[in-house]
């Protein structure tokens, strides 16, 4: 079985290339579990799939100067923005899938840390809408 190391992970917000801010991740999909128990289930729990919904997880490194990713994520704030994730830089493909959606800018934290920490945050941003597999 391959395994994989994350080392050039790809990461679009909004159109814009946010790899050089990120150092986690995570894309995820997930479905709602509804219980359909019966008594003719003899006693076991039955369950169907309901609705779906996804999420973003970023680690940014933040960089406050003019024009770099506190003005971006600021002036974004509040908007869903389209995102584009591939485990590897490279070009789209059966073994580089895209997963493309569209996410909710609900928080941003511009400063965070100690003395001497990197201005760093984790975020998880929720989907609206589907999240896509491509591989072309």
């Amino acid at each position: 079985m391959p395994k994989m190391t994350l080392t050039a992970a790809y990461l679009s917000l909004d159109g814009q290339d946010r790899s050089g801010d990120s150092s986690k991740v995570e894309v995820t999909a997930e479905v709602e579990e509804k219980d359909v128990t019966t008594f003719k289930s003899l006693g076991w729990k039955e369950v169907i799939g309901g609705l779906k919904s996804g999420s973003l997880a970023v680690t940014f490194k933040n960089d406050v100067a003019t024009g770099q990713l506190d003005e971006f994520m600021w002036a974004r704030l509040g908007t869903v923005v389209p995102f584009e994730v591939r485990a590897t830089q490279g070009v789209v493909s059966a073994s580089n899938p895209k997963y493309t959606g569209s996410c909710l800018i609900k928080s941003w934290t511009p400063i965070a840390g100690a003395p001497g920490d990197v201005n760093e945050a984790n975020y998880t941003f929720p989907a609206s809408g589907p999240v896509v597999r491509g591989t072309t």
